[in-house]
């Protein structure tokens, strides 16, 4: 009996000798396999510190931020990871309410009169400048000619 017991101790000591001695990945290594997961996204960078991934940057969604931290977690060795990321917001594109073709044809209108800019201000043609009576009546008969729509006449009239 005093024989099995000393065999089942020593067996027992064994086995926590073993787990104890199982090799502790570093923070160093966690960082190379970490950064290296990490270069999927270019704006995102991590740092390794105590066997937690510290995640920092910016991601389009909030899907591929949670594919990351996932792929962070799977790493062997990494306990945690701190999420210090932002997601980038819409990129909302804005287009002129005014056609080209019109604020072109507005631009010949006015080729004449050198003083006198056609711009887009706030999504309406807006025509600006120094004219005179005279011109800015010119102006004002060939534009609304063209029915070009609502046209700001913001030029000087001298």
């Amino acid at each position: 009996m005093k024989k099995s017991l000393a065999m089942a101790s020593l067996a027992l000591a064994v086995s926590f000798g073993t787990i104890a001695c199982k090799k502790k990945i570093s923070d160093a290594e966690l960082q190379t396999t970490a950064t290296t997961v990490v270069t999927s996204n270019p704006s995102a960078s991590v740092e390794v510190k105590d066997g937690t991934a510290h995640l920092s940057g910016t991601f389009e969604d909030e899907a591929s931020k949670d594919a990351m931290i996932a792929s962070l977690k799977a790493i062997p060795g990494i306990k945690d990871v701190m999420d210090m990321t932002t997601i980038a917001p819409a990129v909302v594109e804005t287009v002129s309410a005014v056609d080209p073709e019109v604020q072109q044809k507005v631009t010949d209108a006015v080729k004449d009169f050198p003083s006198v800019k056609v711009e887009v201000v706030n999504g309406e043609l807006t025509l600006t400048g120094n004219v005179s009576p005279e011109q800015a009546r010119k102006i004002k008969m060939s534009v609304d000619a063209l029915k070009a729509g609502k046209v700001n006449y913001n030029y000087t009239v001298k």
